[in-house]
C-alpha cells in the first residue's frame, strides 16, 4: 500500500505550469489525500489500484496527470476514461474541459447512449485527446471502428464497483482486451470485490495501491436538510426558503467566481442584502465585505469555496448549498461556517437526481442522513410575510414615539372623512414600499405540489430480482406496473443488466426497480406507475444483450401473454471475445 509524503500544495506535485494556472483560476490551493497519493504515481506512469469513495476528489486525481502527459500535436485518443452512467461521464469529461483551460487546442468528448451518433462520429473524425463514455456506447464505437485506441496511453476505470453492479463488467472487460498492451490502467473503486480484485490481477502490472478513507465528522449542533430539485426554478425556490426562515446571517455557497456575483446581483435586485465573495475581489474589498457581514449592514454572502475558507463570523445562522459539492470534504468544510461555539446552525442543499450519488457520499462520510426538505409553498410565504408585518406594528407601538403621527392621522381624518382603517390601511401600503404582502405561486396562484418518489418496492419484490419459474406469477405490488421487455434467457440477460439499463435510461433509482422474471425470449419487469410517455418510447430503443427492449405493458398487444415473437438466430449477436458469457451487448444504449 502506498503512502508518498501528503503534499502541502498543488505546487509540489510537479504538474505543468498550464495545469498549476487553471487550479489556481478555480481556487484549488491544496491536494485532497487521493490526489496527494495518486498524482505522482500516475505521472510516473504506473498502474494504480485506487480505493476511495464519491467525494474524495478522484477525478482531479487521475484527470490532471493524464492533462500533464498528453501530447497535443497528436489529435487521436490518448486517454480513456469509462464511468458507469452517462452523469458521470459529463462531469468527468467537464471536469477535463476546467483543468485544461489554459491547454490550446485540446479536445474532449464524451460518449454515452441516447445520444445522436452522428454527433460523435464527426467529433471523432475531427479528432480528439480523450474520450470519456460509458461501457456500452464506447464498445459500440469500438466494434463500428470509429473509436481507434491504436494510440492509447491511459485507462481509467472509474467507480468499477458501480459498474459491476450494474451489470456493465463484461463489456469492462472486453474494452480491457482490445487496448494496446503497453497502456497505464488506473482502476478507481469505492469497494473491492472479487471481480474487480480479478480484473486488477489480470489487467494491472504491479499497481500502485492507494486507499483513502474519508473521515469528516459534521458538527452535531447544525441542522442539515436536502432539497431535491424538481418542478420549481431554482432561483424561485432559493427565494422562497429566504422568506420563509428565520436567519440573522447567511453564506450561499456556488461553485465558479461568476455564479457568485451573478446571484448576489439577483437576489439585491429581489429587495436582499446580499454581496458576493470570490477570489477575483481585492483583499482590501474582501475585508471590507465580511466586516458588513460582522456589523448587521449585509445579510447574505454569495461564495466560493477558497474565499469563505476560515470564515468566522457569529451572525451566520445558515448555510445554503445552492450548488452541491464534488468533494465530500469541501461540504463538511461549507457547513461548518455555521453552527461554530456550540451555536446552532442550519444547513441547506440543493441537489439534482442526477446528484444522488453525490448526496448519499456526503451522507456516508458524515455517518448522518441528510433530512428530506419540502419547498415553502406561497401560502407559506405569505403567511411569513403578513406575520413579519404584524411583528413591525407591535415593535412600533412599543417602542417608536407616536405623538405627532397621531396627531397627523386625527388632522387627516377630520380634514377628509376617511375612516381611520382606511387611513391605517394605506399608510401599511406605504410601508410596504409597493412589494406584495402576499405570494402567488407560479402556476396561477395555486400551489404545485412537490414530485414524490415513487414508493419503494418491498424487500421481497427486490429480492425476487431473480430468475423464477414461469409458473410463479404474482400481482405487481401496490404502486407498481409490470411490463414486458423482449430479452431473455435466450439473450444471455440476467437481472442486472436489467436494472442497470433502466435505472440510467428512465433515470429511476435501483431500489424503485422491483420484481423481474426471465423467461426463454422475453423478461417482466415491475416498475412505479405513471411512468412518463417520453421515456416509455426511449426504454423501447435501449439496448440489452443485443436486443432492443422494445417495452409494453404486461398484457398489450404484443405483451405479456401474447404468443413468443419469432426470430432468427435466438441470442441476437455475442460481443466480440465473449463466448458464452451473460453480458449485455456493445451496441446497448442503456449504459447511461
Amino acid at each position: 500500500m502506498s503512502s508518498p509524503d501528503a503534499a502541502s500544495s498543488f505546487a509540489d506535485l510537479s504538474l505543468p505550469a498550464p495545469l498549476q494556472q487553471a487550479l489556481l483560476d478555480v481556487g484549488y490551493e491544496t491536494p485532497s489525500a487521493i490526489q496527494a497519493a495518486t498524482i505522482p504515481h500516475m505521472l510516473a506512469g504506473v498502474d494504480v489500484l485506487g480505493q476511495a469513495q464519491t467525494g474524495t476528489g478522484k477525478t482531479a486525481a487521475f484527470a490532471l496527470p493524464a492533462l500533464a502527459r498528453l501530447d497535443l500535436s497528436r489529435a487521436l485518443p490518448q486517454v480513456l476514461v469509462l464511468a458507469p452512467t452517462r452523469e458521470l461521464a459529463i462531469q468527468v469529461a467537464e471536469a477535463f474541459q476546467k483543468y485544461a483551460r489554459h491547454l490550446p487546442g485540446f479536445h474532449v468528448l464524451p460518449i454515452y447512449g441516447g445520444s445522436d451518433y452522428r454527433g460523435q462520429f464527426r467529433q471523432l473524425q475531427r479528432g480528439v485527446h480523450i474520450v470519456v463514455g460509458t461501457p456500452g456506447r464506447i464498445m459500440d464505437h469500438m466494434r463500428r471502428g470509429s473509436l481507434d485506441l491504436s494510440g492509447l496511453q491511459t485507462l481509467v476505470l472509474d467507480e468499477a464497483d458501480e459498474m459491476l453492479r450494474m451489470g456493465f463488467i463484461d463489456d469492462v472487460e472486453w474494452i480491457l482486451e482490445q487496448t494496446p498492451a503497453g497502456r497505464q490502467i488506473a482502476l478507481f473503486s469505492a469497494t473491492m470485490p472479487t471481480a474487480i480484485r480479478r480484473i486488477a490481477q489480470q489487467h494491472l502490472r504491479e499497481p500502485r495501491e492507494v486507499s483513502i478513507e474519508v473521515q469528516t465528522v459534521a458538527n452535531e449542533s447544525i441542522r442539515q436538510r436536502v432539497w431535491m430539485m424538481a418542478g420549481v426554478h431554482k432561483l424561485d425556490a432559493l427565494t422562497r426558503i429566504l422568506e420563509v426562515e428565520d436567519f440573522d446571517a447567511m453564506i450561499i455557497f456556488v461553485r465558479t467566481r461568476l455564479a457568485t456575483a451573478e446571484l448576489a446581483d439577483k437576489l439585491a435586485a429581489r429587495g436582499y442584502s446580499a454581496a458576493p465573495l470570490n477570489g477575483d475581489i481585492p483583499q482590501k474589498q474582501r475585508e471590507k465585505t465580511i466586516d458588513n457581514l460582522k456589523g448587521g449592514r449585509l445579510d447574505i454572502l454569495v461564495a466560493t469555496d477558497v474565499a469563505a475558507r476560515g470564515l468566522d463570523v457569529e451572525r451566520i445562522s445558515h448555510v445554503i448549498n445552492y450548488d452541491i459539492p464534488y468533494d465530500v470534504e469541501a461540504y463538511v468544510h461549507r457547513i461548518g461556517r455555521t453552527g461554530r461555539a456550540g451555536r446552532h446552525g442550519d444547513a441547506i442543499l440543493f441537489a439534482a437526481n442526477r446528484e444522488r450519488r453525490l448526496l448519499r457520499a456526503i451522507e456516508k462520510a458524515t455517518g448522518k442522513t441528510i433530512e428530506k426538505m419540502v419547498l415553502p409553498t406561497a401560502e407559506e410565504v405569505s403567511d411569513k410575510r403578513i406575520g413579519r408585518f404584524k411583528q413591525r406594528i407591535t415593535e412600533t407601538l412599543a417602542t417608536a414615539e407616536l405623538e405627532v403621527f397621531r396627531k397627523l392621522v386625527e388632522e387627516y381624518q377630520h380634514e377628509y372623512g376617511v375612516p381611520v382603517i382606511e387611513v391605517a390601511a394605506a399608510l401599511g401600503a406605504m410601508a410596504q414600499g409597493g412589494k406584495p404582502l402576499t405570494a402567488r405561486a407560479a402556476d396561477g396562484g395555486r400551489v404545485k405540489r412537490e414530485t414524490k418518489p415513487p414508493a419503494a418496492p418491498s424487500a421481497g419484490a427486490r429480492a425476487s430480482r431473480k430468475e423464477k419459474p414461469a409458473g410463479e406469477e404474482r400481482a405487481p405490488d401496490t404502486g407498481m406496473e409490470r411490463f414486458r421487455i423482449e430479452v431473455g434467457h435466450a439473450h444471455g440477460v440476467k437481472p442486472g443488466n436489467i436494472v442497470g439499463a433502466i435505472a440510467n435510461e428512465a433515470e429511476i433509482d435501483a431500489e424503485y426497480i422491483g420484481r423481474i422474471q426471465i423467461h426463454e425470449d422475453y423478461s417482466t419487469v415491475d416498475l412505479p406507475e405513471g411512468m412518463p410517455k417520453e421515456i416509455f418510447r426511449h426504454l423501447k430503443t435501449v439496448w440489452v444483450s443485443g436486443q432492443r427492449l422494445q417495452i409494453s405493458r404486461a398484457g398489450a398487444a404484443g405483451g405479456k401473454g401474447a404468443p413468443p415473437k419469432k426470430r432468427g438466430r435466438p441470442g441476437g449477436k455475442q460481443s466480440p471475445g465473449r463466448k458464452g458469457k451473460g453480458g449485455a451487448s456493445g451496441e446497448r444504449e442503456r449504459s447511461q
